[in-house]
């Protein structure tokens, strides 16, 4: 009986071979056809004794995982042995250098970044699928095949979950719908992506998504008989004109339904726009404009169309290659239905994405390198510190956004991410003009850096050689390009500032009869209770340290009791090593918890399930019955969250509330002499890490009044920009009021 069993499965293994060279989308040589055959045969006889969780032999999973990149993704014959060689390296005793001695380097590149990616070590502190990801990433900078190739082993594994426990179910979905079906929404494969969302909402919600299964099982004769009286009217019309077409009815996806439900705040009954029209017409390439339009005018012809609806994706197309014309109609019985117009060129790159874009550029059968997005994604992995779940988030952003199209004072027009600033704009187009702006004018109005832009908007950037980034702009951009340049110039500038602290700090002590050196450095961290020689530093050169506390330790130092014991203190266990006084890190003593981008002071509870502490990298939670609950970003239920309840998750953040910025408002009042007001905006911005937010001065009768609000770090700033005030001739007095 198992000796049956065993043919059966071996017919059924080569039954889906020949399968799989049959629906390849790229057109396979002999050479072509050999390579996979050798994989094939490489694969099956590495797998000869594994069996999947269901039962079947293991080599239906390699083989499928082919087929979706034979097929669906469309790639060549180097990408189908690689996806049949995928998980050789990893479950059997095959190694890489095995592969390129039977293949190619090629080949045995792209297995060698499939099997890292499986092989990510789980570490405590981080999100091991926000990791995963970032490593999957980082193989870009092999082959792209490599991600590629990725995604259809994740749809496949999506496709046969049954066998599996449920909460490993819900953990792989969650997984899914966080970073997969962006990433295939990012490579234009729009059916492995709907597929990816559908099959994600499946096993996270399954009892929604059974429930819009069935309903839309029930409505879909009605929905036919409704897509066909479009049809028929369109039809008579289109033949008339000679147009060559196919028209389909498609239902939209379980899963942008539901999507939509939620948005609304609507039942399934009151979701109008359940399907959608697509005409797909036969065009040679310098007429494809033409008759797209011409179509456009047909379908007006018969139905209404809304006018904020309309789509023009041929004369724009999107960044992942995508072009149509997206008409939303008023149809039979006062319903919206979006009718979208493409060619058969442009539905092919719909479909495929990333091969079928290089097919039509004329590069022949094996893929190449979609470079503007490579460059894009390269881009954003510049800067791979840090946390693995703010990485993701920021790239996600990048990854799942909608598509704005900005002018240039020149007319040039630029891709952004919907809801992207002018200072994003500015960044856009050069690091080096987004760290000098000054300020942005759209559609020739001065508007503020956080401005959010708008499809059509015409956006020019005043730039200064003065100008430079301050922690503030992080709030202002969303493209991980912005973030990670102003990031960077600020760990410059702090730096910068810790330079001037070390010089101020030698000379301080110097007038105290102390010599700095490296002991003294070490003294004077356990003194302030800090943790790095920059932390001392950058905190004498903001003025956080000031003389009377230099003073205090000068005169400990001097106490001879307190020579007595300075040997015990060094030799203290709770002295700083030397290694970690050379560490760059500014450490602060957080205290206070703000939350959202105006980082406002709520009510919270800390989580039990990964208890955060002052300075962790956290994000807030917004529970039905308890308020806010705050996370650690690493906690092991953070992507969960962030996946399936991104809607309330709030930024959340602790700060140092000694090191928080403040604004102060200073009235002054003097005698009105020549040159005052020049002289008092000169000494204000004279004043290191002084922001003058607004000012006001006038005079009247010989006597001089002024109000000015600036924004400082601390109160010792303050109190030294006053005094400095108090030195100009003339200026009587300066007396600080409450801010509102």
């Amino acid at each position: 009986m198992i000796e049956i069993d065993i043919e059966q499965e071996n017919k059924a293994i080569a039954k889906e071979y020949k399968e799989l060279l049959r629906i390849s989308y790229q057109t396979l040589s002999e050479d072509d056809k050999k390579l996979i055959r050798k994989a094939f045969d490489v694969a099956v006889d590495a797998h000869k004794d594994q069996r999947r969780k269901s039962g079947e032999a293991y080599i239906f999973h390699p083989i499928a995982v082919a087929k979706i990149v034979a097929s669906e993704i469309g790639l060549g014959a180097t990408s189908i042995a690689s996806a049949l060689l995928h998980d050789v390296v990893e479950d059997t005793d095959v190694t890489v250098e095995d592969i390129e001695k039977m293949f190619n380097p090629k080949v045995a590149q792209i297995v060698e970044g499939l099997t890292k990616i499986a092989q990510v070590k789980t570490d405590q502190e981080i999100s091991m699928q926000a990791e995963n990801f970032r490593k999957m990433l980082l193989t870009l900078n092999d082959d792209v095949r490599v991600i590629l190739i990725k995604i259809a082993d994740r749809l496949h594994n999506m496709q046969t979950m049954e066998s599996m426990a449920d909460y490993k179910q819900a953990k792989i979905a969650s997984e899914t719908l966080y970073i997969y079906a962006p990433l295939a929404h990012r490579l234009g494969l729009y059916n492995i992506k709907t597929e990816l969302e559908d099959l994600g909402l499946k096993y996270t919600e399954p009892i929604v998504y059974n429930d819009i299964v069935s309903k839309m099982k029930e409505s879909k004769e009605e929905q036919d008989a409704y897509i066909k009286s479009i049809s028929d009217v369109l039809k008579d019309s289109l033949d008339a004109e000679g147009i060559e077409y196919t028209i389909k009815g498609r239902p939209k996806s379980i899963y942008s339904i539901r999507r939509k439900m939620l948005a609304q705040g609507v039942t399934f009954d009151e979701v109008y726009d359940k399907f959608a029209l697509r005409i797909i017409y036969k065009a040679q390439p310098q007429e494809e404009k033409f008759l797209a339009w011409k179509i456009y005018s047909i379908v007006t012809d018969h139905y209404r169309p809304s006018p904020s609806r309309l789509r023009d994706w041929i004369s724009s197309p999107k960044s992942t290659g995508y072009e149509a014309l997206h008409i939303t109609v008023m149809g039979p019985k006062g319903r919206w239905v979006e009718v979208q117009v493409r060619s058969e060129r442009m539905d092919e790159i719909a479909e495929k994405g990333y091969a079928a874009h290089y097919k039509y550029k004329g590069n022949g059968g094996e893929e190449h390198g979609l470079e503007t997005w490579l460059n894009l994604l390269k881009e954003a992995l510049e800067n791979t510190s840090g946390n693995a779940v703010d990485f993701v988030e920021d790239f996600k952003l990048n990854l799942y956004s909608k598509e704005i199209y900005v002018f240039t004072p020149k007319g040039e027009i630029k891709s952004l991410p919907k809801g992207a600033t002018s200072l994003d704009f500015a960044f856009s187009i050069h690091s080096e003009i987004g760290v000098r702006t000054r300020g942005t004018r759209v559609n020739g109005k001065l508007v503020p850096l956080n401005h959010v832009l708008n499809s059509g908007d015409q956006v020019e950037v005043i730039t200064s050689q003065n100008q430079k980034p301050n922690p503030h702009w992080l709030d202002y951009v969303t493209t991980s390009r912005a973030k990670n340049k102003i990031k960077n110039v600020l760990n410059e500038s702090t730096k910068k500032i810790a330079e001037e602290g070390k010089e101020l700090l030698t000379r301080k002590l110097r007038h105290l009869k102390v010599t700095l050196n490296e002991s003294v450095v070490n003294e004077l961290v356990n003194y302030f209770k800090l943790k790095t020689s920059l932390d001392l530093f950058y905190r004498v050169g903001v003025g956080t340290i000031d003389n009377q506390q230099l003073k205090d330790y000068a005169a400990q130092k001097s106490n001879t009791f307190m020579n007595f014991f300075k040997g015990k203190i060094k030799r203290s266990p709770s002295a700083v090593p030397q290694e970690q006084l050379q560490k760059e890190e500014i450490s602060r003593n957080y205290d206070l918890l703000v939350f959202g981008k105006e980082e406002e002071k709520l009510d919270y509870k800390l989580a039990n399930c990964c208890n955060p502490i002052p300075g962790d990298d956290v994000f807030g939670f917004i529970t039905i019955n308890e308020g806010i609950k705050v996370h650690k970003k690493d906690c092991p239920n953070a992507i969960r969250l962030q996946s399936n309840y991104a809607y309330r998750i709030i930024q959340a953040k602790w700060i140092d509330s000694s090191q928080e910025e403040f604004k102060a408002t200073l009235k002054i009042t003097g005698m009105d002499t020549l040159g005052l007001a020049n002289e008092l905006t000169k000494v204000i911005s004279n004043n290191m890490h002084v922001n003058i937010q607004s000012i006001s001065l006038s005079g009247n009768a010989g006597i001089f009044n002024g109000q000015v609000t600036v924004v400082v770090q601390n109160n010792t700033i303050l109190k030294k920009m006053i005094d400095n005030i108090k030195k100009i001739d003339g200026i009587d007095k300066v007396v600080r009021i409450p801010n509102n």
